[in-house]
């Protein structure tokens, strides 16, 4: 048997899984936490991969792939040495810096025709500009610029070896374009300034190399292209992520280019397209309300699916951590329609369920207008355990919904990608994903209602 390793270096945790290239059977598990916060010193990513190791579980596999958090700056300097932390996605001091450089490049759709979508704070280039302002002595360190898995996957490789990106990932730092598959250098020298060493993109079977012991390592890829790859969903199915964020992403046979902002033109990891929304706020909103209301997860759920859809007219706008889709970075959490008729532990517990699902609900809408189908949404993260989410997904999203068997999509993605890089074949191997149908959408009057409310809500306290 040939065992291949997928490795998913999220914003929490590191998982590595292991599993038989021919048909994805996982054969082995492991995990360990990373740091919170919202800059993280790349060192932690490695250690966190050695916890994970413990045992010895990636002794005897053939090839390994990365999957990480994408847009995350990691800088160089000449001896390969980091500069400072790590600035993560979820890091939102770029705001300002976001924009000046969309002002800068003469607005929005200049953006999207460059590189197919508008930059947030997420995205890497405005961490650059950031850098180059406010720590102009780091930034004049800097010599190259990785993203979380380049900078695993050359660390896999050893120090010596060419640091090496893919399309997914590149296709989320803001100066590189899916639609020609080039960097835009021209962007990045307006952004910091100059133009430092960056990775060589990869194509999706192509290998990065082989570890120092003799194990290839392909090319990698970003966290939802890896997820993506894992769940092998089919044309009309939509994944919806609920994470520490919540994404909204679907394949596609085209670039996009959507000047609004709120759908990023990402590449995917098969030489395709991913259309993707993302919002800040996604499992945290729940497991904060049911700290809020002093229950568990699971009490939080039963409360919820004892108030009636609507919630009795209490909405919650949950941008607990301000938002990027909206793109409202300084935001906070709203309570609207609050009334003492209503103020009930149950219907908030409703209101946190409805507002996180009806933000990803406007995620949806918003790939359909660009040509994805979506017939099925396939709910996958740590939230999609929760009995409430799935009983009122639906309803809010007017689609049917399935739910995937539990597993580690972002590193079955990564060790997929590994027995692609293996084999070279022409297309990725076809490993099956079971996924457990969950209650058609039901009166779906009911469900438009719900999002018109929250839609009614948000625009009241943050406008048009």
């Amino acid at each position: 048997m040939t065992k291949v390793a997928g490795i998913d270096s999220s914003t929490q945790s590191t998982k590595i899984v292991v599993c038989d290239a021919d048909t994805g059977q996982v054969l082995g598990e492991g995990q360990a936490p990373h740091p919170d916060g919202t800059e993280v010193h790349p060192d932690a990513w490695w250690d966190a991969l050695r916890a994970a190791n413990a045992g010895g579980l990636l002794d005897d596999v053939a090839a390994v792939g990365v999957g990480a958090q994408q847009h995350g700056l990691v800088a160089l300097d000449d001896d390969g040495a980091v500069v400072r932390p790590a600035l993560l996605w979820n890091d939102t001091r770029s705001a300002r810096a976001a924009a000046e450089l969309v002002a800068d490049l003469g607005g929005p759709r200049a953006w999207a025709d460059a590189v197919g979508s508008v930059p947030v704070a997420s995205f890497t280039v405005t961490k650059l500009r950031w850098l180059a302002e406010h720590e102009p002595d780091l930034a004049a360190r800097v010599a190259r610029v990785l993203l979380p898995h380049d900078w695993l996957t050359w660390r896999l490789l050893g120090d010596a070896a060419e640091p090496v990106t893919d399309r997914g990932d590149a296709s989320g730092t803001g100066y590189w374009s899916p639609a020609t598959g080039q960097y835009r250098e021209d962007i990045l020298a307006k952004a910091f300034g100059r133009v430092p060493g960056l990775p060589r993109v990869l194509a999706p079977a192509e290998a990065a190399g082989r570890t120092p012991t003799g194990v290839l390592v392909s090319a990698g890829t970003g966290d939802n292209m890896a997820a993506a790859l894992g769940l092998a969903a089919g044309p009309g199915e939509v994944v919806v992520s609920l994470g520490t964020s919540g994404t909204v992403f679907g394949a596609h046979d085209r670039p996009t280019a959507d000047p609004t902002g709120i759908v990023a033109g990402f590449a995917d990891a098969t030489g395709r397209y991913l259309p993707l929304v993302c919002t800040l706020n996604a499992a945290r909103v729940l497991s904060s309300t049911a700290q809020l209301l002093g229950v568990d997860l699971a009490g939080l759920d039963r409360l919820a699916l004892a108030a009636e859809p609507g919630a009795g007219d209490l909405v919650l706008l949950p941008y607990l951590e301000g938002e990027r889709t909206p793109n409202l970075p300084d935001a906070a959490g709203t309570l609207f329609g609050l009334r003492r008729t209503n103020m009930t532990p149950e219907n908030l517990a409703r209101a946190a369920v409805e507002g996180m699902l009806c933000g990803l609900a406007d995620g949806l809408a918003a790939v359909r207008g660009y040509g994805v189908e979506v017939g099925r949404v396939l709910l996958i993260g740590g939230a999609a355990r929760s009995a409430a989410v799935r009983a009122v997904a639906p309803m809010v999203f007017g689609a049917a919904v399935a739910v995937p068997e539990p597993g580690q999509y972002v590193a079955l993605g990564a060790a997929k990608q590994a027995a692609w890089a293996l084999t070279g074949g022409s297309e990725p191997p076809r490993w099956e994903t079971a996924a457990t149908p969950v209650d058609e959408p039901a009166a779906p009057e009911l469900g438009a209602s719900v999002r018109d409310a929250y839609a009614h809500a948000r625009v009241t306290v943050y406008g048009p």
